[in-house]
């Protein structure tokens, strides 16, 4: 759809949009309060749908998802919608919900909403394609970006830094240990673990190798790591090393 057809359609569906909400939030936000949770974005855009009194057909949401990534699930959805034509508004919290990437979010409010007539709105940004008030868009994005890319090198920084400092970063302990409930950032020795490592080091001591003591543990009917953290409520994942026994049904194997 070229520029003319698109300001055709803006005109055809002034009085009958049908609404696509997008709501995104990931670690890299700054969240301050609650205004920036998934539930509050979509409360808040379906208010302002319908006082304006849009029909809203769709709710997109992805949760846990830079904005870097273009590939999250409910934004292909949405886009995939928006070229079938069942929708005509897209409606954002911030430009920043809709994306970080400079480029690939600059391509969605310049090039590919307008070609499929869809009128698209960042609320709190005033931005909305429909008016020719748009020149702070670009910039925004730029920005938007270059903080997504900021609080990324901050975290790196910070593990780095934590790391150095000898402390543990990582949110499953390795086996054989497990976290200081005092300090999460320290390792204390796990007494019910503990003694099935001290056996794979004696057996390497022994001189045996890996298929050996894989042999020997699954023998002994020694659960492995992802077991142990099932059990524990740290893992739900099932490993492909693991097997039920035929006797015992008890899951065994070699540690991945």
């Amino acid at each position: 759809m070229n520029r003319f057809d698109y300001e055709t359609a803006k005109k055809t569906f002034t009085d009958n949009y049908r609404a696509a909400i997008y709501c995104r939030l990931s670690k890299d936000d700054d969240l301050k309060g609650e205004s920036a949770s998934i539930a509050n974005q979509r409360d808040m855009l379906e208010k302002y749908c319908k006082k304006q009194g849009w029909e809203v057909v769709s709710v997109y949401q992805d949760d846990g998802y830079t904005g870097l990534n273009m590939e999250r699930p409910s934004l292909k959805r949405m886009l995939k919608a928006v070229e079938q034509r069942q929708i005509n508004l897209v409606i954002t919290k911030d430009l920043s919900r809709l994306g970080r990437n400079y480029l690939q979010t600059g391509y969605l409010t310049e090039d590919f909403f307008p070609r499929n007539g869809v009128r698209y709105i960042a609320m709190n940004d005033g931005i909305d394609t429909l008016l020719d008030n748009n020149d702070i868009a670009p910039f925004k994005n730029i920005l938007n970006e270059l903080y997504s890319k900021d609080i990324s090198k901050k975290v790196h920084s910070s593990y780095l830094l934590k790391a150095q400092k000898g402390q543990f970063t990582g949110s499953v302990a390795p086996f054989g240990y497990k976290k200081d409930p005092d300090n999460k950032n320290h390792l204390i020795i796990d007494e019910e673990t503990a003694p099935i490592i001290k056996q794979i080091f004696d057996y390497a001591l022994e001189g045996h190798g890996p298929n050996y003591i894989r042999r020997r543990l699954e023998e002994e009917k020694i659960p492995c790591p992802a077991w142990w953290n099932r059990q524990r409520g740290l893992r739900k994942v099932y490993t492909k090393w693991e097997r039920k026994t035929p006797k015992t049904e008890v899951l065994c194997g070699i540690f991945p």
